[in-house]
């Protein structure tokens, strides 16, 4: 079935395995879970020898254990979870997890935006039905974190400092009465949450100020703030399992010299640390240099080497690639490539022996330099 799907939701990619968890967990379950807590933990972060399992779980998300323990504490308690952090740190693909393994539906997503309604967190109604037939229950399009509610499943709320602050209020009232009035109906007015149900709510740090949450809405929310991964061998994990799924479903076999990744990684590290030195925004990059954005950027030089090279990776293309993904504010962004290209790969690529990487890492990075000039 994954086959057929351009994303398989995580409780279809691993369908499998969450039947095989299910089928050997003894654990006590909170409300209506379909694992426990420790099933819930072993899904995100992997089997260890240690679990007795008779076949391995992959690790899925890479971070902190604690972070993930706490998310999975906060999801059995009656509180709403608040995953906060960069762009890119994983906070989205942690909730899918943790929705999947809970309750086998991942589904039930707002996307918060500045035009994000009360309507699309409460319900709707089907116009058409409503004129031949008024407004009743069966006219009634809930939303879906109204269909959590009534299913006692999990809910997801992404971006939640994007919508407004209407839309934020009415989720106060879900959160703390666990219930949401329909006033347009005289019977069956009122949809109860079952136990079970909950809200994982994300948050971009870098939103700071464009919708800060009331403090209301803080009290019904347990925060869990998702660090950039600055580790360079879990960042290189990550790399390499995304890489692996990307690899699969495009059913390309091509290999990536690790020579290559260490530069990648060396890359993004230098960057970020010019950043981080930078007086102004003038003198950053627009990226967010997160580990996501150095996945875009080896699944573009794959691409490109699957389809208009000779199926080998080679450094040429991941340095045009690096700067063809990072290049997004002109000139602003080109200066400080071209600077970094200048006062960094330069140096490297002269103390490269023979024809190491970093000698087309900087020819490509150069040409791509070049031509956006």
């Amino acid at each position: 079935m994954t086959d057929d799907l351009l994303r398989a939701p995580a409780e279809v990619k691993y369908a499998e395995e969450l039947d095989y968890l299910e089928s050997i967990d003894d654990g006590p379950k909170p409300f209506s879970w379909r694992l426990s807590p420790r099933m819930v933990r072993l899904f995100v972060l992997g089997s260890e020898r240690a679990d007795g399992l008779d076949r391995e779980i992959p690790q899925k998300w890479f971070g902190d254990r604690s972070f993930v323990e706490r998310s999975i504490v906060t999801l059995a308690s009656d509180r709403g979870l608040l995953l906060i952090g960069d762009p890119g740190t994983g906070k989205s693909w942690l909730a899918e997890l943790l929705s999947a393994a809970i309750c086998r539906n991942s589904t039930l997503v707002v996307q918060g935006t500045a035009g994000t309604t009360e309507d699309h967190i409460k319900y709707s109604w089907n116009v058409s039905m409503v004129i031949a037939k008024g407004q009743s229950r069966d006219s009634m399009i809930p939303s879906p974190i109204m269909t959590a509610m009534e299913a006692g499943v999990i809910g997801r709320f992404e971006e939640l400092t994007r919508s407004t602050s209407d839309v934020q209020d009415a989720l106060i009232s879900i959160l703390s009465e666990k219930y949401v009035s329909i006033p347009e109906l005289d019977e069956h007015n009122i949809v109860f949450a079952k136990p079970g149900f909950s809200i994982i709510a994300t948050a971009n740090s870098r939103d700071r100020g464009v919708n800060d949450l009331s403090s209301a809405l803080k009290r019904r929310f347990n925060f869990v703030r998702i660090p950039v991964v600055t580790n360079k061998k879990s960042e290189a994990e990550i790399v390499r399992f995304r890489t692996a799924e990307l690899l699969r479903r495009h059913a390309i076999e091509l290999e990536v010299p690790p020579s290559l990744l260490d530069v990648l990684l060396q890359s993004f590290a230098d960057l970020r640390a010019a950043a981080s030195s930078a007086t102004s925004d003038d003198e950053r990059l627009e990226s967010a240099l997160s580990t996501a954005e150095q996945i875009g950027v080896l699944e573009d030089a794959i691409l490109h080497s699957q389809f208009f090279g000779d199926r080998t990776l080679r450094s040429e293309t991941l340095g045009s690639s690096l700067v063809g993904s990072l290049a997004r504010r002109s000139p602003e962004d080109l200066a400080i490539l071209n600077k970094f290209w200048h006062g960094v790969v330069e140096p490297r690529s002269r103390d490269d022996d023979g024809d190491g990487p970093w000698r087309g890492f900087l020819d490509g990075g150069r040409q791509a330099i070049s031509t956006l000039s």
